[in-house]
């Protein structure tokens, strides 16, 4: 009988498979560890250019120098080019060598993630809170280098809410972090002269591709969820359910300036879902209204009186310059398509 034509026990692709699956684990946790003594290694060889640039004024011709030095005795090893031994000066530079690197957020990235936090941002803070949503989010390098362009830490938490008011402060300040201030739409490729129907057209052709903007944690739930109230209809925009801190997200998406009445439509599907959907292990539902413009002054009065937890942003589509668009990917590579079809158009019009 022919190798091939073996007769195999029941159950054997099943056993097969779990092989497979053991050694695909077994090849990623080697490859992490190998990552981390890597990082380990550079990090400890960066602190040692370090004290010596500093005790003996080592300057860039001796890092020529102890760069060449390091090849001929490691010919087999990349990484010991000039301009990398200057890179890992500056990684133990910015993380500092009172706590072990394999116990900060950095330790765990690979090397081009820490390049790209190096060479894109300044300050440890900033640069921790990008290492830190790296590793928990598990973001690739060019997913990394898109969040920095976007300004993701400075619009996380800007939007004017009420949460301090209407939520207890622990959940207040989780609720501050799932809303962003202005939400970047710039893949709906429209300018600054385009009419407002053209800005309209686009939203609805793409809305669900540009809330997926909103961040991790949220799970889609639905668009124009219906609600019948004794008799009347009502369809809430689009519905988000925030898995790590349990709540739903009601969205409104308002094109043009926000206006008081706004906020009143909003806290009422904001209790709609709290009364029908929302369940007691569940975190008090909130909302986001996102529209053209807003006056924060009108906002901050709108709020005061709602009655439930909301925020207002705004959104932008042509924030970033032509040079550094062209270097996102594009919106297709990073999020899946659904559409609108006409019948949701209709009913949200």
């Amino acid at each position: 009988m022919a190798r091939d034509d073996v007769a195999l026990p029941d159950g054997y692709p099943e056993f097969l498979g779990d092989l497979k699956q053991r050694v695909r684990e077994a090849q990623g946790r080697a490859h992490r560890t190998v990552n981390t003594q890597l990082i380990e290694l550079y990090w400890s060889l960066g602190c040692a250019i370090l004290t010596a640039q500093g005790d003996q004024g080592w300057g860039s011709r001796v890092i020529d120098r102890l760069s060449r030095d390091l090849r001929l005795e490691f010919p087999h090893m990349t990484g010991f080019s000039p301009s990398n031994l200057q890179y890992m000066r500056k990684f133990a530079a910015a993380w500092s060598a009172a706590t072990p690197i394999s116990q900060q957020a950095a330790g765990k990235l690979a090397w081009g993630h820490i390049m790209v936090l190096l060479d894109k941002l300044e300050g440890i803070e900033t640069r921790d809170w990008y290492a830190k949503a790296s590793v928990k989010n598990g973001w690739s390098r060019n997913v990394l280098l898109n969040q920095i362009k976007n300004r993701t830490l400075e619009r996380t938490g800007a939007a004017p809410s009420n949460f301090s008011a209407e939520l207890a402060p622990a959940d207040s300040d989780l609720a501050r972090q799932i809303a962003k201030d202005p939400y970047v739409f710039d893949f709906l490729e429209l300018t600054e002269e385009a009419a407002e129907r053209d800005l309209e057209q686009a939203l609805m052709d793409r809305i669900v591709d540009t809330l997926r903007e909103l961040g991790t944690g949220f799970a889609f739930v639905g668009r124009q969820v219906h609600f019948d109230v004794a008799g009347d209809d009502f369809y809430l925009d689009l519905l988000f359910f925030h898995i790590e801190q349990l709540r739903y997200v009601v969205i409104e998406l308002k094109t043009g300036k926000f206006q008081p009445e706004h906020a009143g439509k909003l806290s009422f599907y904001v209790s709609l879902v709290d009364d029908r959907l929302r369940r007691e292990a569940h975190a008090p539902t909130v909302g986001i209204l996102i529209c053209g413009d807003r006056n924060d002054h009108t906002v901050r009065y709108a709020l005061g009186r709602s009655g439930s937890p909301m925020a207002v942003s705004t959104y932008t589509y042509d924030s970033l310059p032509p040079s550094e668009k062209n270097a996102l990917p594009d919106a297709d590579e990073l999020m899946s398509a659904l559409g609108w079809d006409e019948e949701a158009q209709e009913q949200h019009d």
